[in-house]
């Protein structure tokens, strides 16, 4: 049976970011829209893939399989998130609630930093698009048909600048925990 090329993309591309994953140590991560698949459950990955055609059972669980990295703590994560990409209803409330309690648990974590934008927050810059700084070696930028890599120590310089100013209006600890707690009680109250 030969594979459709997209799944063969899809894989393909779990595994160049497990690749990366693996060898950075420091990385940070800001997602103005969605959930990364890193920090996501199983539901939510499954609906995040929901436009694509065919079976993306494969692809849910690499992204699944990808998370063990998580509890590397040679590894040091910083997430960024907008309350956009936190709230945006990509499953059901009940999942939605999962999906959001999921994240304030994975917060606790001791190589896990968390943290959230909330609507309203003053930011100097507009968040533009996903990104990802790995280590002070390697920025990536998602767009809606690739991804584009950056190498040059001035492009991968200005991605951290970028994720310093979004990283100093979020809010982190506990704070983040309380937020966190509040949206997903929005989606249980819709139940």
């Amino acid at each position: 049976m030969t594979q459709d090329p997209e799944e063969l993309g899809l894989e393909r591309r779990q595994a160049e970011l497990a690749a990366l994953e693996t060898a950075a140590r420091e990385l940070r991560y800001f997602l103005p829209a969605m959930i990364t698949g890193l920090l996501s459950t199983p539901e939510y990955i499954r609906a995040s893939l929901g436009h694509l055609p065919g079976d993306v059972s494969k692809t849910v669980a690499r992204k699944l399989e990808r998370q063990a990295v998580l509890h590397d703590t040679s590894k040091a994560f910083t997430f960024v998130l907008t309350e956009q990409a936190v709230r945006w209803a990509v499953v059901g409330p009940l999942a939605m609630s999962v999906q959001i309690e999921h994240l304030a648990n994975l917060s606790q974590l001791p190589n896990i930093r968390l943290g959230v934008v909330p609507l309203g927050s003053r930011l100097g810059q507009g968040p533009m698009n996903t990104f990802t700084v790995y280590d002070d070696r390697l920025a990536t930028v998602e767009t809606f048909t690739d991804r584009m890599v950056f190498q040059d120590p001035a492009d991968v310089a200005k991605h951290r600048q970028v994720f310093a100013l979004y990283e100093r209006t979020a809010l982190f600890g506990e704070q983040a925990g309380e937020q966190l707690h509040e949206w997903a009680e929005f989606y249980r109250r819709d139940l």
